[in-house]
């Protein structure tokens, strides 16, 4: 069975791709989140239907929600989408 979208998954996301993904968590920043002048991004919430992002614009923190193409059956789930938007936009490029 999937492991649940929880409040404690949400966090074990967020702080992974916050430390380790950084560059990433910019990219659906200024990629999905439509905010291409954006120079920084933090992963502060994921569920099912989407994430929320602090994103820095014109030094200026700016919220963000980018809302996932299909709801999220959970962690894994969670993994295998954030990749493939990843690779997605950055084969289009």
């Amino acid at each position: 069975m999937a492991e649940p979208i929880t409040a404690a998954v949400s966090d074990r996301i967020c702080k992974h791709m916050n430390k380790d993904h950084a560059e990433a968590v910019l990219f659906y920043a200024t990629t999905y989140g439509n905010l291409p002048s954006a120079t920084a991004a933090i992963l502060n919430a994921i569920d099912p239907e989407g994430m929320d992002l602090t994103a820095t614009v014109d030094n200026q923190p700016q919220s963000v929600r980018v809302a996932f193409d299909h709801t999220l059956a959970g962690a894994e789930d969670a993994h295998h989408t954030l990749v493939a938007m990843l690779k997605a936009r950055s084969a289009s490029a």
